[in-house]
């Protein structure tokens, strides 16, 4: 019924419940992603937007990786906690781990600014430097292992912050906050501000090609280490009369103060036997090759090669050359993917969040790294081959040098010596000089070997004339 033709006694209280639901959208819509467990914090008022259980680890083999991966790629309801957690378990192999961090220092590491005109900004430099922007290059990063990274923005006091969304919470095709990891609807992520997705809906993330090589892996770890203990080892076998239970107990408290090793209890009508691999340092090989052959996998996948991460029996100098150049390729890949998330996608929420990018744009200023000595060289040849000046400060600061309090008094007093002892020179050289011109001012006479050198350079200067007839003239 319309407000307007609704009886008397009904108006106050329609009106009451929209200003409500009014309310409360606008709440929604400026409200913070709140992230907790099933019990509520202390001094904590509302319920937690997402409800975090912990992450299945340990246990994982491949049947489980494709269930995961099944269901991330089912078409109608998505449902990727399974994956994230099977992510979050493999992450923990250490050659793994490694790699993911290589590549991610490669951008951490390199500097990064705000220009605007060619110029760096300091206002927005100010906030870049501090430590939630190096959280967020990283984060940024991660998309392109977990498949995406959703940021929530917002201010606190007069910097800035984010909060990281936790993907399993996150159905990145439907746009969806799941309050439950289980949940299969949920909240729009249009009802909240200052949301920043990176990343591509659909895709699983580099980490979905290593996982089965980190599950190989750990799997002919443990077979290799039961080898080990089985075949590294001696066993100690105690053999006792069948009737002859006291000599049982006695072999048995002999074997617990002989140490950890394996033990068999037999009788003498019982037959033992151990069958041994016919070549057990080569079945050792093979479970060693294996896991090289997944660490190599792995460090293709995420450095895209092998000889910056380990040695190789057929590596050269050459050879890693050539991958570290391949390695840097893959750095400055993602060094222009950060560039367009921060260029790109993250303008409006800049301009929402009170920090001004408009008209300027971020960039990885590019750095010489030249080493002290060649530095030095290359600022001699500025001085004596262009005769171009240096500045004195730029000198104390590129090599660390402290300058000192009185430095214009020391300046000037060496200055001044400089100017003294030229002066000293030119008044000893010029009676020397006098001397060799002579008294009456004529020039001296040149040496044999300075004509005999003129000679020389005036034969060179001539063409030789023809010996016979002379010349052939046409005219």
């Amino acid at each position: 019924v319309p407000y307007h033709k609704q009886p008397q006694k009904d108006k106050p209280l329609v009106k009451t419940t929209y200003l409500i639901m009014s309310k409360r959208k606008n709440r929604n819509k400026n409200g913070i992603i709140t992230v907790g467990g099933n019990l509520p914090q202390p001094g904590q008022k509302r319920p937690n937007v997402i409800v975090i259980t912990q992450p299945k680890r340990f246990g994982i083999d491949i049947a489980d990786y494709m269930a995961a991966v099944r269901a991330a790629e089912n078409v109608d309801f998505s449902r990727r906690y399974k994956l994230y957690d099977l992510y979050s378990d493999i992450l923990m192999d250490t050659h793994l781990s490694c790699v993911i961090e290589k590549r991610k220092n490669a951008v951490l590491c390199s500097d990064i600014e705000f220009q605007r005109n060619g110029k760096p900004n300091d206002a927005v430099n100010e906030q870049i430097r501090s430590p939630w922007f190096n959280k967020l290059i990283g984060d940024i990063i991660d998309a392109r292992f977990w498949g995406f990274t959703l940021c929530q923005f917002y201010r606190e006091g007069q910097w800035v912050d984010y909060d990281l969304v936790p993907r399993k919470h996150v159905d990145p095709v439907r746009k969806l906050i799941l309050r439950h990891q289980t949940d299969i609807t949920g909240l729009p992520w249009d009802n909240y501000q200052d949301l920043l997705f990176v990343g591509s809906p659909d895709d699983l993330g580099l980490l979905a090609k290593a996982a089965p090589w980190v599950i190989y892996k750990r799997n002919t770890t443990g077979d290799w280490s039961q080898f080990s203990e089985v075949f590294g080892m001696p066993i100690q076998e105690y053999i006792y009369d069948s009737d002859d239970e006291e000599s049982r107990q006695r072999a048995m408290e002999d074997a617990a103060n002989a140490g950890s090793l394996a033990q068999f209890f037999h009788s003498k009508d019982t037959e033992f036997k151990l069958t041994e691999a016919g070549n057990k340092t080569g079945s050792a090989d093979v479970y060693e090759r294996l896991c090289e052959r997944c660490n190599n996998e792995m460090s293709k996948l995420v450095l895209g090669n092998t000889l910056t991460t380990e040695s190789s029996e057929k590596g050269t100098q050459a050879l890693g050359t050539v991958h570290k150049k391949v390695e840097d390729k893959v750095a400055l890949a993602d060094k222009k993917y950060v560039l367009d998330v921060l260029n790109y996608d993250m303008a409006d929420i800049f301009a929402h969040i009170g920090i001004d990018t408009a008209g300027g744009e971020f960039c990885f200023p590019e750095r010489k790294d030249i080493d002290p000595t060649s530095k030095i060289n290359v600022l001699t040849q500025l001085e004596t081959s262009f005769n171009l000046p240096v500045s004195d400060d730029y000198l104390y600061e590129e090599f660390g040098i402290e300058k000192p309090a009185d430095y214009e008094r020391m300046k000037k007093a060496r200055e001044e010596e400089r100017l003294r002892k030229e002066n000293a020179a030119a008044q000893i050289a010029k009676p020397e000089n006098e001397a060799k011109n002579g008294s009456d001012g004529e020039e001296p006479e040149p040496s044999p070997k300075q004509k005999k050198s003129f000679r020389s350079w005036l034969a060179g200067f001539f063409a030789k004339a023809p010996s016979r007839g002379g010349a052939d003239l046409d005219w």
